[in-house]
């Protein structure tokens, strides 16, 4: 990260991201101050810079929204004209028109931004929200013959120094909501929103209860049946993930639901497994059209030493859940590819999910073969209003690199992922110190010499020195500097 991207996050980042947010309301010139911030906390500062227009605040006097920032209520309010210098210093480039529609398993879709099969989208007010404020489509809360009595609490958070929902826990199951319910929910949506896209997510618990759940979910107005394979909190028999482990069971459940409907039907991979490859091969070969990856990972979180009970704390008792949140994000890009590369799965359509906040989360996903992705975290915390970052931010990248529509690079990271084995082993990349922004935090040397190869040491002057004769180029350096002095350097042949 660029110095100047640092100092920006950083103020960006004490923002409370309030609903109705009351800088925006004070300011006299209907600066859209918090749109501008948010743009800036999900990566899509571009964004943030059109929405500035002229810099308005640069000669504003007033300063009422500093003084009616909530977070000054308890500590210092977000120095917003600070934050908007430093926006206006950014060179603005008038994006291409780009194409986002893009297709599931045959079904086209306006946008490749979908709610994943969680709460965010398990009735019809919550649905129609979203599609209202430009989601493509809705992989609605998993339904199935039975309704399901809930624990509370049910969710917990990991959080990093100061950092919140690093990840997050769950120990919720299906949908609360009847059959019939969630069917007419199916039904209204349909009518109301003909060209947003319905994904019925089903559970069964039997070869007849899968097939009759797919013939209803298509009665009542579903694009696509997404099989729920890989739930890890289901309490009960071949159900959840106990079925995505066992390739036999998920061909035989695919069968029964391929029974029920002539719908494209994706099956959903659990992560809970050592590879994905077999019971995808599986379901594909029994009549899926495509797969969803990935559900969220069996965890345990936050013990309380004083009491020894994990968290959600349910009268003094804890169970596993699903782990999601942007620290899945790598395992679940690992999965993505891992399927993508593999030759019995070359062009069966994948449904990304794992960790995506951001424009730049999902275009990694896209790059790795979804042509489509979900998100279910990151709404649960900031709402569904991310998604007008998602979309401009995308089309910003797209329109830089040239691209006119998601196919220009779906798939293409696939290409720069090579076997460990394969990786060019004959030369060093040093780092290279910038000793202008260098602050002598001596953060470098210390993760050097205590978790590398004690290659710096710290002159008079509290600057790093490298040792290049110890120096071995693994970027420890880099990557702990809190102030981005330390980038790659000089390329040496070993």
């Amino acid at each position: 990260m660029s110095y100047s991207n640092l100092i920006l996050k950083t103020e960006s980042s004490k923002c409370l991201l309030c609903s109705d947010a009351p800088c925006a309301k004070s300011c006299k010139k209907g600066v859209p101050i918090d749109r501008i911030i948010r743009s800036v906390n999900f990566d899509n500062i571009g964004g943030a810079r059109f929405l500035l227009n002229n810099n308005e605040c640069a000669d504003c006097i007033d300063g009422d929204c500093v003084s009616a920032c909530n977070r000054g209520k308890f500590d210092n309010p977000v120095d917003i004209t600070k934050l908007a210098s430093l926006i206006s210093e950014r060179e603005y480039v008038e994006p291409k028109n780009v194409d986002l529609t893009t297709d599931l398993c045959g079904v086209k879709c306006e946008n490749p931004f979908f709610l994943s099969s969680s709460v965010v989208g398990s009735n019809y007010e919550m649905v129609a929200k979203a599609f209202d404020m430009c989601w493509a489509g809705v992989a609605f809360k998993t339904i199935g013959m039975f309704v399901p009595n809930e624990a509370s609490p049910r969710f917990d958070e990991l959080e990093k120094e100061d950092t919140s929902f690093v990840g997050f826990k769950n120990i919720e199951q299906i949908s609360t909501h009847t059959l019939k319910e969630n069917l007419n929910f199916f039904r209204e949506l349909k009518k109301n929103y003909p060209s947003k896209v319905i994904v019925a997510s089903i559970m069964g618990r039997n070869d007849g209860e899968w097939t009759k759940l797919a013939s209803l979910c298509e009665e009542y107005g579903a694009d696509v049946i997404e099989c729920n394979f890989s739930c890890p909190q289901m309490v009960g028999e071949g159900l959840g993930s106990d079925v995505g482990i066992n390739p036999e069971l998920v061909a035989e459940y695919t069968a029964a639901v391929r029974k029920g409907t002539k719908l494209p039907i994706l099956a959903k991979m659990t992560p809970n497994i050592t590879s994905m490859i077999p019971p995808a091969i599986a379901s594909i070969e029994a009549g899926a059209d495509g797969l969803a990856a990935i559900n969220t990972i069996k965890s345990i979180m936050n013990v309380n030493l004083g009491s020894f009970v994990s968290s959600p704390d349910v009268g003094g008792y804890s169970s596993v859940g699903g782990y999601s949140g942007k620290a899945v994000k790598p395992i679940a890009l690992r999965f993505i590819n891992e399927m993508a590369s593999c030759e019995k799965l070359k062009g069966v359509p994948i449904s990304g999910m794992g960790g995506i906040e951001t424009w730049r989360d999902a275009a990694e996903f896209i790059s790795m073969g979804c042509s489509t992705v979900q998100v279910t975290t990151s709404v649960m915390q900031y709402g569904y209003r991310i998604i007008d970052d998602l979309i401009d931010g995308l089309k910003r990248y797209m329109s830089e690199k040239g691209f006119n529509t998601i196919y220009d690079f779906l798939g293409k990271a696939n290409e720069k992922i090579i076997p460990a084995d394969d990786l060019d082993r004959s030369h060093i990349c040093f780092p290279k110190f910038d000793r202008e922004k260098c602050i002598g935090c001596g953060r470098c040397f210390l993760s050097c010499y205590d978790g590398g190869h004690q290659a710096i040491r710290m002159n008079a002057d509290s600057k790093p020195i490298l040792d290049g004769k110890k120096c071995v180029g693994c970027h420890l350096c880099k990557i702990v500097c809190p102030v981005g002095a330390i980038s790659a350097g000089k390329i040496i042949n070993k």
